[in-house]
C-alpha cells in the first residue's frame, strides 16, 4: 500500500509518525528514511520510546531514523551547491529501495521526497520506479508538500493537509516540539 500525506498544512510528518507509532504497537519495524532535513535534531530524534541507539537494546529497535538530507534546499542559509543536494536525494532513494525490498520493515517513510522531487532533485519516475512491486504485506508512506501527480495516482491513500492559520503568517518562529 502506497499512502500520500501532502498539501501546505502542517502535519505530514506528523501524521506519518503516528502511523509509524500505530506499526511498532502492532509489532511491525519502521523505517524513516528522510531526505531534506539534515542534520540538526527534530523531535522525531528523540523517540526513545520505540527506539534506542543503546546497542544492549538495538535487538528491540523498531523504529529507525536514517537522514540522508543536508538540510534546506536554497533558502534559509543553504549554501550547498544544488548537486550535493541532488546527490543527497539520489542516494537516499537508493538506500530506500534496497531497504524497501528487505522484509524487516513492515513500514517505510519517505520523509519529504514529494519535496525532493518538487525541486527537481529526483524525478516522479525514479521514485515510484522503487516502489513499484510493493509486496500487499508492505506499507510506503511519502511526505512532503507538492506531491507530484503521479504520486497522488499511483497511491492507494492520499490525504492532504490545509493550512488555515499558521503563527508563522504572524512573523512567530517554528515552536520545538511542535514544529521540529
Amino acid at each position: 500500500m502506497l499512502i500520500v500525506f501532502t498539501g501546505n498544512g502542517k502535519g505530514k510528518t506528523t501524521a506519518a509518525l503516528g502511523q509509524a507509532l500505530r506499526s511498532v504497537g502492532r509489532g511491525k519495524r519502521v523505517l524513516m528514511v528522510q531526505f531534506i532535513k539534515g542534520p540538526w535534531k527534530s523531535g522525531e530524534d528523540f523517540i526513545e520510546i520505540i527506539r534506542t541507539d543503546d546497542p544492549e537494546k538495538r535487538r528491540d529497535n523498531r523504529f529507525k531514523i536514517v537522514k540522508k538530507g543536508l538540510g534546506f534546499v536554497g533558502i534559509l542559509g543553504d549554501t550547498l551547491p544544488r548537486e550535493k543536494h541532488a546527490e543527497a536525494a539520489r542516494e537516499a532513494l537508493r538506500y530506500a529501495r534496497e531497504e524497501i525490498g528487505k522484509e524487516e520493515w513492515g513500514l517505510i517513510i519517505l520523509d519529504e521526497v514529494n519535496v525532493a522531487v518538487s525541486l527537481g532533485l529526483l524525478t516522479a519516475e525514479e521514485v515510484l520506479a522503487a516502489v513499484k512491486d510493493l509486496p500487499p504485506e508492505k506499507f510506503v508512506i511519502f511526505t512532503g508538500r507538492g506531491a507530484p501527480q503521479e504520486f497522488i495516482d499511483r497511491a492507494d491513500l492520499v490525504t492532504e493537509m490545509k493550512e488555515i492559520k499558521h503563527p508563522f503568517n504572524d512573523g512567530k518562529l517554528a515552536k520545538i516540539a511542535i514544529e521540529f
